[in-house]
This record gives structure tokens, C-alpha cells and sequence, in this order.
């Protein structure tokens, strides 16, 4: 019974991390994941490099222990005099390339998703039960159009929920690297039906993918959304100046919150503004800095990326859970470097559309969601919908 009191105790921990991801005393694990890309993440250290750590750590201290054994004075009293042994060199110089290999090639992929910026859009077209050929504009740049099947994605929603479909099962393309591809279907969605087609190079799994599934590559993926908005982080000694470019270019300061101000839980973490985004967007992060070099970095998002005076540098997330999460400047920028925290909360559309305008609000301007023909920076304006 105790212990099962202690299991559930413990999950109650994880779930409140989870809500409002932070350090836990005692914690050797990372902060829960709250996107797709940051589980690859944890999937690439927990399933890849610890195994490959593991048993390389047990296999250098048996050979240790062995050759301690083995070759001590008193067992080995006439040690046997050689330079080298062709063999064993082979083996121990092809080994580590092999090893090297196996953590090379899915790292590369993942490197590659974290820095390059997705450009994934959508076309939503509504059936009149007549049509059969929809067309996607591939009008990308020459190196990320829309050239396999794997760059292009189609559901079908009838209002109770989306229908993934299976590329020549359900529906055929044509124009695979040209400049409109069709999607062309044997019998035409019904009246009121919509037909969702997303096209781009970036993709990752889907969150929550079982980590069996994901080790043989059996999860469904996803093609990302190119971003809905660009916020700028601005690093200085000792806090962050965030600006929203896409909705008036306001700009607010963020400091850590004083002892009062925040709970024994999130003292040095929790900030006096927070960082506001709507869930399930792809948001920008562009950093600088206006002294020295500082750090923007999420560990439940998977992000880190430097603030270099002088220079832009740029990185993205998407959240898929709404909560508070928090982070901190990870380059050693002064004094006091440990007192430069970060903390993103991450709520509904509806919300962060109220928070705009009340941000707006303070920085005289007039609010910009006060109608429903006022949307900017909704994934229409990414190019995610046209109907």
C-alpha cells in the first residue's frame, strides 16, 4: 500500500511538472516535453545515447578490472613485450566509427529540424460533392517545394473530426515539383465537407508516439506549419526585452520576480511578465543582445539558442499543451546569470487574443481583436488556410 501511495504521490508530481514544467528536487530526468520536436529529443538521449554510454562505461570497466586482475604483478610476474597488435587496432579505430555512425545519422536529422524554421502551409477547400481535383499552389523556394509524396499531406473533416488519408488509396497527385499539385480523389467529397491539404518539407512525429514506435520509424509524421508570429527576444544584463512584432510591435520587460511576487517553487524561475503564445501555433524566437552574450533556452520546448549582440539569431517551437513553463539563460553572461530566468505561458487562441489587447492597451494603441474581421497573424495569414 505504501509504496502504491508513493507511485501515485510521484505521478502527481510529474503531472503538476508537466502543467508548469520546472526543476524538481531530486530530479534526474528532463523536464517533461511539451511539443513533438522536444520528445524526439528525449527519444534520441533516453533510447540512443545513454544505451550506447552504457555499455560502453561497462565495457571499458570490465576490461579495466580484467586487465587489473589479469596482468598485476603477482599474477603476470614476466610481462610479454610487444608494440602493437594489428588486430585490435582495427577493432578499436572501426568500432568507435561505427558507434559514431549510429549517433550521427538521426542526430543530423534532428539538428536539422530544430534549425531550420518550417515553411509547412494549408489549403482548406470546402466539397460540393461534385468536385474530384483540388489544387495546392507549390509556390515554395526551388530547395523546399512540395517533390514527393512525403511532403504532402490530406484529411478530410465532416465536423466531427479529421480523417487522415492514404496517399493512392484514397486520393492520387499529380505535379509533384511543379508549380500547383493536384489531389485528385475517385469520388468527390459530400457538400459542407472540407478538404484539408498541407504541403511542406518540414515534418516530425506526432506527439505522444509510443517510444517502441518511434524506434522503428512506424509513427505517423506530421508536416509543420510555418509560423503564425515572430517574437523578439531581446538578452541584457540581467533580464529580457520581448517585443511582438506582428501585433503592433509592443515591448514589455521581463525580470525575475521577486521572492513575494512568486511561490517556493518557482523563486528564481518565475519572472514579473511572462511570455504569452497560443497553443498548437508554430511560434518564431529571434534573440540578440545589447551587451554581452546570453542564452534563450526551454527545456520543455527542446530550445536553446544565443543572444549575440550585433547579430539575429533565430530558432521556433510549438506548444502542445497550454501551462506555464520556465527556462533560463544558459551562457555564463555576468554576476548574475543565474537570476536571468525565462517563462513562457502558453493558453486558448481566445486568451492570447485578449492578452494582445490588453498589452496594446497599456502601449496606447487600439485593440486589434476587437472584431472578428481582425485576424492577423492566424494561420491564414501563414499561408495555413484559404477557403
Amino acid at each position: 500500500m505504501k509504496k502504491l501511495t508513493a507511485t501515485l504521490s510521484g505521478l502527481g508530481v510529474w503531472l503538476a511538472t508537466a502543467a508548469t514544467a520546472q526543476m524538481t528536487p531530486g530530479g534526474i530526468a528532463m523536464q517533461p516535453a511539451n511539443s513533438a520536436l522536444a520528445e524526439e529529443v528525449h527519444f534520441f538521449h533516453n533510447w540512443i545515447l545513454l544505451p550506447i554510454i552504457t555499455v560502453i562505461s561497462l565495457f571499458v570497466l570490465a576490461l579495466l578490472i580484467w586487465v587489473i586482475v589479469r596482468y598485476n604483478a603477482k599474477s603476470n610476474p614476466e610481462p610479454r613485450k610487444f608494440s602493437h597488435n594489428t588486430l585490435v587496432e582495427i577493432i578499436w579505430t572501426g568500432v568507435p566509427i561505427i558507434i559514431l555512425l549510429i549517433i550521427a545519422l538521426p542526430s543530423f536529422e534532428l539538428l536539422y529540424k530544430e534549425d531550420v524554421t518550417p515553411d509547412g502551409k494549408q489549403v482548406v477547400v470546402a466539397g460540393d460533392g461534385q468536385t474530384v481535383d483540388f489544387v495546392f499552389p507549390n509556390d515554395f523556394a526551388e530547395s523546399r517545394m512540395v517533390k514527393r509524396r512525403s511532403h504532402l499531406q490530406v484529411a478530410l473533416d465532416n465536423g466531427s473530426g479529421q480523417q487522415v488519408l492514404r496517399y493512392r488509396d484514397d486520393y492520387r497527385v499529380d505535379g509533384f515539383g511543379d508549380a500547383e499539385v493536384v489531389v485528385s480523389f475517385e469520388t468527390p467529397p459530400a457538400p459542407g465537407e472540407r478538404v484539408i491539404i498541407r504541403g511542406g518539407r518540414s515534418s516530425q512525429n506526432v506527439s505522444g508516439c509510443p517510444n517502441a514506435k518511434r524506434f522503428i520509424d512506424a509513427c505517423d509524421k506530421e508536416i509543420v506549419m510555418a509560423p503564425t508570429m515572430t517574437i523578439k527576444a531581446v538578452g541584457r544584463q540581467w533580464g529580457w526585452n520581448y517585443s511582438y512584432p506582428d501585433f503592433g510591435d509592443f515591448e514589455f520587460l521581463s525580470d525575475m520576480a521577486t521572492e513575494e511576487e512568486s511561490t517556493p517553487e518557482t523563486y528564481l524561475l518565475e519572472v514579473n511578465n511572462r511570455v504569452v503564445v497560443p497553443v498548437g501555433e508554430t511560434i518564431r524566437i529571434t534573440t540578440t543582445a545589447s551587451d554581452v552574450i546570453h542564452a534563450w533556452a526551454l527545456p520543455a520546448f527542446a530550445v536553446k539558442v544565443d543572444a549575440v549582440p550585433g547579430r539575429i539569431n533565430e530558432t521556433w517551437f510549438s506548444a502542445d499543451r497550454e501551462g506555464i513553463y520556465y527556462g533560463q539563460c544558459s551562457e555564463i553572461c555576468g554576476v548574475r546569470h543565474s537570476y536571468m530566468p525565462i517563462a513562457v505561458e502558453v493558453v486558448s487562441r481566445p486568451a492570447f487574443e485578449a492578452w494582445v489587447d490588453s498589452q496594446r492597451a497599456l502601449a496606447e494603441m487600439e485593440p486589434m481583436f476587437d472584431s472578428e474581421n481582425i485576424k492577423l497573424a492566424r494561420s491564414e495569414n501563414a499561408g495555413a488556410s484559404a477557403e
